[in-house]
């Protein structure tokens, strides 16, 4: 299974055994969404819902920290998701939250796992049949296969990188918060960056009907905000969601090595003695 699947071929997988479909909506505060509301009233035919909001380490100082190993193998087994099945995970969010559940499996050694490109918007506009309710499936043992959380960046390791320059820093949020135009209402912070950080908005990866650009538009992407894909990246955004997008179009591009500071603005803009920089990236 590829890591990017179309409307048409899950509508064709639909309903085989070993592949499982969930929805991994999640909202900004100021959208007055519910994500599990919309999810019981309309989501593709057997999805099930992964709660998103809920999957994280609430011991952690972290804000929207990523869950434990215990916290998601739980969680997996509930929805009846074993190890080896597919899981094609999709969302109906702004902020494209699909991509933070795929970086989980990933984190914790699941393999075959995959976006849908465009999420429920394309497959809803197409006319795709839609079903309402909760989800019901039966719960199984669920163990994660191998976590890895080498690629996972502290504010710890964030400052010392600020002095030894060893990784690239590419912030997804939009430019007007990067630059500190405006403040960062989303997280009640000033607005401004790390300091050395690049400026990739997330929404600049995508085409107008929410599917990824192709590799050429990803790469032009990365390369219009001065990122070199063959060296180490980092990427941060305002609470470690919307970063994950830009780590899944490097992985497009074939490059696997981008690592995710889960803290991100939340964690750094909020400590007032960590440096910050603004406007233009320099």
């Amino acid at each position: 299974m590829d890591s990017l699947v179309s409307t048409d071929w899950l509508a064709a997988e639909l309903g085989s055994p070993d592949l499982v479909v969930i929805d991994a909506s999640a909202h900004l505060p100021n959208a007055g969404r519910d994500p599990r509301a919309e999810f019981v009233a309309g989501h593709i035919p057997g999805a099930r819902y992964l709660d998103l909001p809920s999957l994280k380490d609430t011991g952690s100082p972290v804000p929207n920290a990523l869950p434990t190993a215990a916290q998601f193998s739980e969680r997996m087994a509930s929805l009846g998701i074993a190890p080896q099945t597919r899981v094609v995970v999709y969302d109906d969010s702004a902020v494209k939250t699909s991509a933070r559940a795929w970086y989980m499996f990933r984190l914790f050694g699941h393999p075959q796992v995959a976006i849908l490109d465009g999420g429920l918007g394309k497959w809803r506009a197409e006319g795709r049949a839609l079903e309402s309710g909760e989800s019901a499936c039966d719960g199984c043992g669920y163990a994660a296969p191998n976590e890895d959380r080498s690629g996972v960046r502290t504010k710890a390791d964030m400052l010392a990188n600020i002095d030894s320059n060893a990784a690239q820093v590419v912030d997804a949020r939009n430019a007007e918060r990067f630059v500190a135009d405006t403040p960062d209402t989303v997280h009640g912070l000033p607005g401004g960056h790390i300091p050395g950080a690049r400026n990739l908005f997330f929404a600049d990866v995508f085409e107008a009907d929410g599917t990824f650009k192709d590799e050429t538009g990803l790469a032009e992407a990365f390369a219009d905000a001065g990122v070199d894909l063959a060296g180490p990246v980092i990427a941060s955004c305002g609470s470690g969601v919307t970063a994950c997008v830009l780590l899944f179009a490097m992985h497009r591009l074939g490059h696997d090595h981008g690592e995710l500071y889960d803290g991100s603005w939340s964690e750094w803009g909020a400590d007032p003695a960590t440096p910050k920089e603004t406007g233009a990236a320099r």
